[in-house]
């Protein structure tokens, strides 16, 4: 097939967490002989921090002005087999209507920013990149988010299909890999800062540092006030290339995952991030939402604390070996469920169900 795909970002995963969740499904689909090409607006802040300016998976289409890129979207479109939008995508209102107004492609949204787009969906009827009345013309509707925040989608919009299509991991690029003397750490945690997010890395890892202030924590990710104080044994890290992803948590005793608030709401929205530290065999420490359980078992796979002193007793109650046998159990359960194959198969099925559907309404 041909897709055509709008996205907020495919060649730098600074600040967003789009990035790797394309560049994870468009490799795997790539890899089973899709052409697939992939439109990015040329915006300053990633143009400045490009990690992969040239992806091998896709034909990228850079442009700045969406209005003189348009001949060449509709050429696109004029043949294609599937389109995608995302979410956040900056013309998304436009690129919608241009996807929806073109005869030949399956039109599907990819929404890797569902409690959100619900929120301002319920309260305007519109958020910046999607209409509520555009919704019911998507062949299909793919969330990272599932449970019943997806049923409501379904249900109050309307599109043909709601399905989730959760974020996934390459396996040949994160796996278990020997430590790194500087990632070396008892806590580490990746991540954006999120003003949400901040009081439960307060929390989480921050109260742990002060109570054991001979353990090493380290913080990486961008946008970090200057107004944030760290405790002394605490190392930040800004921006982190996915190239050193794998040894940042294979190199920590655990890693911590923390939720967007909108997405613990919601529930069943697991991040990519999280993936990605279960890949590499990292025993994870994460705050609980409601459906969390389907993804990791708690206890065996997962462990979920609740304050700081839960952390604290992990790092110093739980010895190496313990530790190594969560990771492991977290990575058979990732790659036996979540690897960038299982979401290309899953998107591949999906496709097919709505040309089998085409096909029965015109025999009809």
């Amino acid at each position: 097939m041909k897709l055509v795909i709008f996205g907020l970002a495919v060649t730098s995963s600074w600040g967003n967490g789009h990035a790797t969740t394309f560049r994870s499904l468009c490799r795997a689909l790539a890899a089973r002989g899709h052409k697939i090409v992939f439109y990015e607006r040329d915006a300053h802040w990633y143009r400045d921090n490009r990690d992969l300016p040239h992806p091998e998976f896709c034909q990228l289409r850079l442009y700045d002005d969406w209005k003189k890129t348009l001949p060449q979207v509709r050429r696109d479109l004029r043949d294609a087999d599937v389109a995608m939008v995302g979410s956040y995508f900056p013309d998304g209102i436009a690129a919608n209507q241009e996807m929806l107004d073109a005869a030949r492609p399956v039109k599907t949204f990819y929404d890797i920013d569902t409690p959100i787009t619900v929120a301002a969906l319920r309260m305007q009827g519109a958020t910046e990149y999607l209409l509520a009345e555009q919704l019911r013309d998507f062949d299909i509707y793919f969330s990272f988010t599932g449970g019943p925040m997806l049923r409501e989608i379904g249900a109050r919009y309307g599109p043909r299909r709601a399905l989730p299509l959760y974020c996934s991991f390459d396996p040949e690029r994160y796996r278990r890999v020997p430590p790194r003397a500087k990632f070396t750490c008892d806590l580490s945690y990746m991540g954006t800062y999120a003003p949400d997010r901040q009081p439960k890395l307060e929390e989480l890892l921050h109260g742990p540092a002060r109570r054991l202030p001979h353990q090493r924590f380290i913080v990486a990710g961008p946008q970090y006030p200057r107004q944030v104080k760290w405790a002394p044994n605490v190392k930040r890290m800004n921006h982190l290339n996915p190239q050193w992803h794998p040894e940042f948590y294979s190199s920590a005793r655990i890693t911590l995952n923390v939720t967007r608030r909108e997405m613990v709401h919601a529930g069943y929205s697991p991040s990519v991030r999280l993936f990605e530290a279960a890949a590499c065999g990292a025993a994870i420490a994460s705050d609980t939402w409601a459906g969390l359980d389907t993804f990791f078992t708690p206890g065996e796979e997962v462990l979920l604390p609740n304050s700081a002193d839960d952390v604290a007793r992990y790092i110093t109650g739980y010895d190496d070996a313990d530790l190594l046998r969560i990771g492991e159990r977290a990575q058979w359960r990732v790659l036996s469920a979540h690897t960038s194959e299982h979401r290309a198969l899953e998107f591949e099925a999906a496709i097919a169900a709505v040309h089998a559907r085409h096909k029965d309404a015109v025999a009809s």
